[in-house]
């Protein structure tokens, strides 16, 4: 791949835009909004200028419900040799380019499975799919040379090809994307009228629940408008165990022994069919999850403090698989916990301690 033409430079399009401009290929930028694309021109990736031909591969970065229209435009007016979009839903798009009678055979449906919770431009990185899967939904009529043109795309932003029917696709997208974050956002809703001393205690475990509430409605109502039966499914699944678990918490109040335990034995199942759904979450670079050991580590909320924290880790010969930080409410200080391999941990213990930090046990 030479040249592409990335129409489209919000998040997703601006981080393959400066992926392949990082790459030595030739992007060239369009936008409803041309400011928007002079702005990722300027972050460098690429030029807002016009091709003057066609180019390799032209990447539509549009919302899910206007991606089949910018597309049909594009390849009506043959601006590149192969085409490909990354919406976040694939099967609408597909049928909507089949039902406008558009030879599909230069069409390949795509979707990388990375995003952030701002969008703009400004958000964009050129490392924002780096080992990540980025999903190819090639159809029965698409051209090798087109998709090798999409695996060379993948290759550049670093990210790890899988392919997979548009169908299936969505379904997937609705179980492990669309659903959850509506579930986040129910969550997150409880807070807004919350009490301020109630909302004060939140903890790790709240944040982890509604980081993602943090999205922009607009792009969702997009996105869940392209793919509302497979997460209504869901959502219908969940509410049946919600109200099973509404049930079992009555129970539980009950002075009735026998209702007590029928109530605990209905959280315990919620819970353990929890705990046996989150181990499938794939682990480190999608590999098999492991189990790690964590040693969690008190700082204060000063400068440096973090990479002292690492080099002291790596003078103790010890890699750290992952981190997280829980900020203290109302004190200048957290716990950072850092997770390693459980034969790890007495080593990293022993040696943060020897360099002066506090360990929790």
């Amino acid at each position: 791949m030479r040249t592409a033409l990335v129409i489209g430079t919000g998040l997703i399009g601006t981080s393959a835009a400066l992926a392949l401009a990082s790459r030595g290929v030739v992007v060239h930028l369009a936008d409803h909004d041309p400011e928007q694309a002079r702005t990722a021109a300027a972050l460098g990736a690429g030029t807002d200028e016009a091709p003057d031909g066609p180019v390799d591969l032209a990447i539509v970065a549009a919302p899910p419900a206007l991606v089949a229209g910018v597309l049909a435009d594009a390849m009506r007016r043959g601006v590149a040799r192969g085409y490909l979009d990354v919406a976040s839903v694939k099967g609408g798009p597909r049928r909507e380019l089949e039902a406008l009678g558009l030879d599909l055979s230069s069409y390949i449906g795509s979707h990388p499975m990375s995003g952030r919770e701002k969008s703009g431009p400004l958000a964009a990185t050129g490392d924002l799919f780096e080992g990540r899967p980025w999903v190819l939904t090639p159809t029965r009529d698409t051209d090798t040379e087109v998709l090798n043109l999409a695996l060379e795309l993948v290759s550049h932003c670093r990210a790890v090809p899988v392919v997979m029917d548009a169908d299936a696709h969505d379904r997937a997208v609705a179980l492990v994307s669309h659903m959850p974050h509506l579930v986040s956002s129910m969550v997150a809703a409880r807070l807004e009228n919350a009490e301020e001393a109630a909302v004060r205690l939140c903890g790790q475990g709240i944040r982890d629940v509604t980081r993602i509430a943090a999205s922009d409605p607009r792009m969702w109502i997009d996105i869940l408008s392209a793919n509302p039966g497979p997460v209504a499914d869901l959502l219908t699944d969940v509410a049946g165990d919600l109200e099973e678990t509404v049930r079992a918490l009555r129970a539980l109040q009950s002075a009735d022994d026998g209702k007590r335990r029928d109530g605990a034995a209905g959280i315990e199942d919620v819970l353990r069919r929890g705990n046996a759904g989150q181990v499938r979450v794939p682990g480190k670079h999608g590999s098999a999850p492991r189990v790690y050991e964590v040693v969690a580590v008190l700082i204060d909320d000063q400068p440096g403090q973090l990479a002292r924290i690492f080099a002291d880790a790596g003078m103790a010969g010890v890699n750290i698989e992952d981190v997280r930080i829980e900020h203290a409410t109302g004190q200048q200080a957290g716990l950072v916990q850092l997770w390693v391999e459980p034969k790890a941990a007495p080593v990293l213990t022993v040696g943060l301690r020897d360099r002066g930090w506090a360990i929790r046990q």
